[in-house]
């Protein structure tokens, strides 16, 4: 078969991809070479697309109190509902709680009907969790939520500003962009953040800030571009207002917020004021804050001052989280918009979008958002619920609150493709089609629209979001508004709405796209109209205010709300891994993407984890005012002292206890309603557990322990244990975890260590295996993980036998490239730089995003040189763990802490 040209369903950055189906539900992976946004680079993720489309985990019929049943009894059941909420309490009293997911297609229906027809705007999404506050911030600034400039000027840039952004790990295709311009023209990038990640391999200059400073920062910037004559003035005075009380604001903060040292905060201010082309991107470390919107407008403060907006190279730049973040605030899926970037408290748009819907209501208020609408499911004033697409029970801060709310709720409807923490607290759950099943658009960060096209068939009872939700509106008496046969005649419907707002002066404008043939729709960036297609804003101002004048905002810096204190003396940073996504709904379905971090973590300072007792590789119970959560210690001094760094992406079924979000305080910002995610206090402490375990087996164990983290591998499933309590019998605990009665029980006992190691086999293969000891296991848990299944009684062993390679865990994912083959090629062939091992191992030349990593295996294999070398060595103890662990991982301890957390740099 041919390939099919469709979209990535990951982050924003948008990448075309080529999917070429098998025929037997699969399909072959290749980055689209014609795309704009990626021209044929993939990341891990993207790569790994093809191990993600099975069928065995999905809802493939509507299910009524758990129980299967017909679409027709599910959709009759959820309008009778929401008719009964709507007559009995009001309109107010449903919600839709959406996702950055849903296409654009299916996102316009929903709001259509709960706004224009329902009544409500209690209908928001998870980019609230994420770009709210750039949103707001656009707002403020340029009357829109418009986004300046493009990728191109990545490319085009002589300096790029990194801000609250791990763009190696979260969006790895525009960072390889950004590694390719540096190479070919010299760009020097600065990356603003107070952890190190795997962004600053690449970084001229690293400003590890005071957490929750960067307005602070962008103040002093603002005024050593006044000081140093960098104003552009003429810009100011034709197209922005507000300068003057902005720059006396920035003159009254004090830099010193920022805790850098005076020649770091002085090469920084150097650069910028001297280079024209600069871009800066922010992304989440920005817009997860409680001040969100000021730290976004102190950045868009600077550009604006200086006129370095909307030509190329230079302009500031929000790059999303979600495949089509950007599409659901082009429909008005947060609570405070309406379609195409119309506004619900101005009479005007109100009226064009009532009209043009011919709807017989329209909200004049803003509707609840996300954490104030949960709060609201939990008060009771929401009595029916649909969420699609989304997990609030596990991604919302609160989460244990939030998880509480949902299950308390009236009723609620899910809409999703598997199982999750949130779809086993609905009464109904209905079959959405998913990635490769469902056509429609989404639009990434540099306002691209592409269509997801189908390439498999739809599975199962499985139905279109849009189609669903058009069901329940004909149900529920509006059949003639959304009888659409068609995600194109959605769209067209769509297009020829926002030709309205772009009478009204607004930015977003597709109607050019209205009588588009949908089917061979390229990507293409908007404005799309009779007077304008793609390109950049207000190179020559033309802002979406009454007076079309960007607004420059004075800004005073506040530090967090929540202040730590002896009983939570931590502050947690909470943020994204390199080969997971989300809460790993498709993501933990690729055996290759979980082999690189297997389990949740929290990474420590030496000096904090030294004060603490807390040894590499341990566990600690984390706590806050919300809950707690127990993870695995990855022991660095790529975090501040007082500082934790924690993943957000594990789940009831893949680690309980390691649900970070039960830890998150909902503290919002008061202008865009987004979480604080960044900021919020813990203590920490050692969990001191009794044992500790590994499992490797073919099926799906059914862990019972204090804690546990399982993923899938290539032949079966791996689990990290660890108990309080010891089990009075081994084998009984063994046979019940892996639910194997009457296989063959093989075992080795080591009383004076305290080991224990078990083999259920079967026909001479070891079905499963479990591997105890007082400390964490020391094994080679790559070779255990290969060998499950097809091994037998040597699998007790632990390890290879001798002359068998282990590959180690895995550092590159595109290409499957372990931690051991990786370390042995360094020493063998006297490997010195990236680019060699690629050209050996060819690791790090596929998306590239591996390349820190591989990078920081060079750095550690040197130290270790050094310190050998060395006759009377400084023993460093933030380094050791991860140097000794990198020589030996074969038998040492689990893979997060085998190389350091390793792939962590």
């Amino acid at each position: 078969m041919s390939a099919i040209r469709t979209t990535c369903p990951y982050c924003g950055v948008g990448c075309g991809v080529l999917m070429t189906p098998d025929g037997k539900g699969g399909a072959k992976v290749k980055g689209d070479p014609d795309h704009p946004a990626n021209f044929g680079r993939l990341c891990s993720k993207g790569t790994a697309l093809g191990e993600t489309l099975g069928l065995e985990e999905r809802i493939l019929t509507p299910l009524i109190d758990g129980t299967p049943d017909t679409w027709d009894t599910a959709l009759d059941l959820v309008a009778d509902r929401f008719e009964a909420a709507i007559r009995d309490h009001g309109p107010d009293s449903v919600a839709f709680y959406l996702s950055g997911q849903m296409l654009t297609e299916d996102y316009y229906v929903a709001n259509k009907l709960i706004k224009g027809y329902v009544g409500t705007a209690n209908v928001d999404t998870n980019s609230r969790l994420c770009m709210a506050s750039s949103v707001a911030g656009h707002k403020r600034a340029f009357g829109s939520d418009t986004v300046p400039g493009t990728y191109e000027d990545l490319d085009q840039a002589d300096l790029v500003v990194l801000v609250g952004s791990n763009l190696a790990w979260c969006h790895p295709v525009l960072y390889q962009r950004l590694v390719a311009a540096k190479k070919a023209r010299g760009t020097k990038v600065v990356v603003v953040d107070p952890r190190r990640t795997a962004t600053c391999d690449i970084a001229d200059l690293h400003l590890s800030v005071a957490s929750g400073s960067d307005a602070a920062l962008f103040n002093a910037l603002l005024v050593e571009l006044a000081d140093r004559g960098m104003v552009d003035h003429n810009y100011i005075a034709r197209h922005v207002s507000g300068f003057d009380a902005t720059l006396a604001a920035a003159r009254a903060s004090a830099p010193a917020m920022t805790g850098l040292s005076y020649r770091d905060l002085t090469t920084f201010l150097d650069w910028f004021t001297a280079t024209e082309r600069v871009v800066t991107v922010y992304s989440q470390g920005i817009n997860q804050s409680e001040s969100g919107t000021d730290k976004v407008n102190s950045i868009l403060n600077c550009h604006l001052a200086t006129g370095r907006i909307g030509r190329p190279g230079m302009g500031p730049f929000s790059v999303t989280g979600q495949p089509n973040a950007m599409g659901g605030r082009e429909v008005g899926g947060l609570a405070n918009m309406l379609a195409c970037h119309l506004e619900i408290d101005d009479p005007a748009h109100r009226a064009a979008v009532q009209g043009f819907w011919n709807s017989p209501t329209i909200p004049k208020t803003p509707g609840l958002k996300a954490v104030d609408l949960f709060r609201a499911v939990a008060a009771g004033r929401v009595k029916a619920l649909w969420i699609i697409h989304t997990n609030p029970a596990v991604s919302m801060p609160d989460a244990d609150a939030v998880a509480a709310a949902i299950k308390g709720c009236d009723f609620v409807v899910v809409s999703d493709i598997t199982q999750t923490d949130t779809t086993r607290l609905a009464d109904v759950i209905l079959p959405a089609t998913a990635w490769g099943e469902k056509s429609g658009t989404v639009t990434n960060s540099d306002r691209t629209i592409s269509r997801q096209r189908p390439f498999l068939p739809i599975p199962g009872q499985a139905r279109d979001d849009w189609r669903m939700i058009a069901d329940v509106a004909t149900r529920m008496g509006w059949g003639d508004a959304f009888g659409w046969n068609s995600a194109a005649e959605v769209f067209s419907e769509y297009a020829a709405l926002s030709g309205v707002a772009g009478d009204l002066g607004r930015d977003f404008d597709i109607s050019g796209l209205a009588d588009v043939d949908y089917d061979a729709l390229t990507p293409t960036r908007w404005p799309v109209n009779a007077h304008q297609q793609g390109g950049r804003f207000f190179t020559k101002g033309g802002f979406f205010t009454e007076d079309a004048r960007a607004r420059m905002l004075p800004i005073t810096p506040r530090g967090p709300v929540a202040r730590t204190a002896p009983r939570y003396p931590f502050r947690l940073n909470t943020g994204r891994v390199r080969d997971q996504w989300h809460t790993m709904t498709r993501t933990a379905l690729s055996p290759r993407l979980n082999q690189h971090i297997a389990e949740p973590f929290l990474e420590i300072h030496p000096a904090d984890a030294a004060a603490l007792g807390l040894a590499p590789a341990t566990l600690v119970r984390v706590s806050s005012p919300e809950g707690q959560a127990i993870m695995r210690v990855a022991i660095t001094d790529r975090v501040q002292r007082g500082h934790v760094f924690a993943p957000m992406h594990w789940t009831a079924d893949t680690a309980p206890t390691g649900r970070v979000d039960a830890l998150v305080a909902a503290v919002t910002d008061p202008v865009s309603g987004q979480p604080e995610s960044k900021g919020s206090v813990v203590a920490v402490a050692a969990l001191n557990p009794s044992w500790y375990g590994f499992a490797v087996s073919v099926d799906a164990q059914s862990p019972d322990a204090t804690y546990w983290a399982r993923s899938r591998h290539a032949g079966g499933w791996r689990c990290e244990l660890a108990g309080l309590e010891v089990p009075s019998d081994w084998e009984a605990y063994a046979r019940a975890l892996f639910n194997l009665p009457d296989a063959t029980c093989l075992s080795v006992e080591d009383r004076v260590r305290g080991t224990y190691r078990l083999a259920l086999m079967e026909g001479g293969r070891a079905l499963a295996a479990l591997f105890v000891a007082p400390e964490p296991v020391h094994l080679a848990r790559g070779h255990l993980a290969a060998a499950v299944g097809q091994a037998g009684a040597a699998l007790l062993a632990g390890r290879p036998d001798a002359g068998v390679t282990d590959p180690g865990p895995t550092v590159c994912a595109c290409l499957n490239v372990g931690l051991n083959t990786i370390t042995t090629a360094i020493a063998a062939q006297s490997l010195k730089t990236v680019d060699e091992i690629g050209a050996a191992l060819q690791a790090g030349t596929s998306c590239g995003s591996c390349r820190p990593e591989l990078a920081a295996l060079l750095a550690q294999r040197l130290e270790a040189a050094e310190w050998l070398c060395c006759t009377n060595p400084v023993r460093d103890s933030s380094r050791e763990s991860s140097v000794v662990a990198g020589m030996h991982e074969q038998t040492h301890t689990p893979d997060l802490q085998d190389h350091e957390l390793a792939s962590l740099q």
